[in-house]
């Protein structure tokens, strides 16, 4: 149902890092694709995206730098120029300073009189269409000097940007943006996708994102397994299978979510709701006293139960199928009585929020690897700082890093929540790039909890029901936004959503 990255994957979903697409591009060259090929067809991409997407009229100023990525923007303004579309190239190198292909580009703009300029005083209004081409994968550096002047100058323009390959001052690695990077409207990548255009900073960069693989033989990807696959949502939901029409409530398991500490029954209550909208047979809930009548009114369908002491939970968790531990969980000697008595069960089990936290504060981290059920941990990235002992700042850096060092960690599933989600297992990390900002709110990740202790109620392989809970949850949100709008959206609106998409 769900297969771990290969390079079978279909090259729109695969993810790779900058030196494999290096290597990819090296192989396909000694294949016998030239090298000034390649970069032809780059440029005839980008083209093309120009004429599709803005006005003939509008001008193209080129910002160039002196590797290949300048060299595709100087095949850009060439093929501008032939094409009687206004052109102006800045070039941040001295032209005796090209070598190889992008000396070549060069020429072939002097002989079709490509106007050459510096980089104007003053941005540029919305009457030109800038291109970014100075910087390209390479960077492994803070920009400095005047790459960064040139950055801050496109970013300053109210005209549109279109990046080439990847937004320049942006990591193609980890998506990290170095000292400084451009804001594109559209980026035009090519060969392989990059890791670093899907997450952490990436996705608020890139834009509209268009991908070329340049015709690269299928040979010259052969060697190179990518580290990540976009997942698709429409794929994971043709592997659900449908409801028979005779079926029961017990086929469908009997998820207990556990938490609500004081001040904090809106966690549980949502957690539970989220897991009945994704169809499981049979919801409880153990939880402070004080909050069995809110949720219930709430939400009827619930078995809410008043846990004071880790023997009333003890009897809860029999004959339940997924554990959900951590929404409102809070860090009390309460919230720490009740984990340990669900650590004490080898039970299928969703961790999230302060159920993270009190694990690494007791030093129970190591427990969930020898556990034999499945386990998942959905930890934001402050959480899985904390969980590595490092910054959030580290987590961020390199989340591809942090989410496959977790899940050494835990021998599990690990949900690395944030731009560009990530799902890390034995079989490799999965990469959802559905959702958007207006999941930054309160709530939106005990959603996401309730609906993986469903998805895990219903669905034997563990992975797949982690992917799939992920892109649904991603794409509830979206699907809430485009009626709600991102400013404001509450956890609660998702509900339907989650529900429609799932189906029967």
């Amino acid at each position: 149902m769900s297969k771990a990255p290969s390079n079978h994957v279909a090259r729109e979903l695969a993810l790779y890092l900058a030196a494999q697409t290096r290597a990819i591009d090296a192989s396909a060259i000694a294949s016998g694709v030239s090298g000034f090929t390649l970069m032809s067809r780059a440029a005839r991409a980008v083209y093309e995206i120009v004429s599709e997407s803005f006005e003939s009229t509008l001008p193209l100023f080129m910002v160039c730098g002196g590797g290949n990525n300048g060299g595709d923007g100087l095949l850009v303004a060439w093929l501008a120029k032939n094409q009687g579309r206004g052109v102006q190239v800045c070039l941040s190198k001295s032209p005796e300073a090209l070598t190889g292909d992008a000396a070549r580009a060069h020429a072939l703009c002097l002989e079709a009189g490509v106007e050459f300029v510096d980089l104007p005083d003053t941005p540029l209004d919305e009457d030109w269409l800038i291109v970014d081409a100075l910087l390209g994968t390479g960077l492994n550096r803070d920009v400095q000097g005047d790459a960064s002047r040139a950055i801050a100058w496109m970013n300053a323009s109210a005209a549109p940007v279109l990046a080439v390959d990847m937004p320049s001052g942006l990591c193609s690695d980890t998506g990290r943006v170095l000292g400084e990077a451009v804001k594109a409207d559209m980026t035009v990548t090519f060969i392989a996708l990059k890791f670093g255009l899907f997450t952490c900073s990436g996705p608020d960069h890139v834009g509209f994102l268009h991908y070329s693989d340049l015709e690269v033989p299928d040979e010259s990807f052969a060697a190179h397994s990518p580290v990540a696959c976009r997942l698709d949502l429409e794929a994971l939901l043709a592997n659900v299978t449908p409801r028979a029409a005779n079926s029961h409530k017990g086929l469908f398991g009997h998820v207990l979510v556990v938490g609500g500490d004081y001040g904090f029954g809106g966690a549980v209550a949502m957690a539970a709701e989220a897991a009945l909208s994704c169809g499981a047979g049979l919801v409880s809930v153990a939880t402070r006293t004080e909050h069995v009548s809110a949720v219930l009114a709430r939400t009827p369908e619930v078995m809410v139960h008043a846990v004071t002491n880790r023997h009333e939970l003890d009897n809860l968790l029999a004959g339940v199928s997924v554990v959900v531990i951590g929404p409102g969980l809070g860090q009390s000697p309460w919230s720490e009585q009740l984990l340990q008595v669900v650590l004490e069960r080898d039970q299928p089990l969703v961790v999230d929020a302060d159920a993270l936290n009190i694990l690494v504060t007791k030093q129970w981290l190591g427990s969930l690897a020898a556990r034999t059920a499945p386990v998942v941990v959905t930890p934001h990235p402050g959480e899985a700082a904390r969980m590595l002992g490092q910054t959030t700042a580290q987590v961020q850096g390199d989340r591809l890093a942090a989410s496959q060092a977790l899940q050494a960690i835990i021998d599990g599933v690990v949900v690395l929540k944030g731009a560009g989600s990530l799902v890390s297992s034995d079989r490799g990390v999965g990469l959802s790039d559905y959702g958007n900002a207006g999941m930054a709110s309160g709530g939106m990740g005990d959603v996401l909890s309730g609906v993986l202790g469903a998805l895990l109620a219903q669905i034997p392989d563990a992975v797949f029901a982690t992917e799939l809970g992920v892109c649904l949850h991603g794409d509830a949100a979206d699907l809430a936004a485009a009626e709600f709008g991102l400013r404001g959206l509450r956890a609660t609106q998702l509900m339907p959503y989650l529900q429609e998409r799932l189906g029967g």
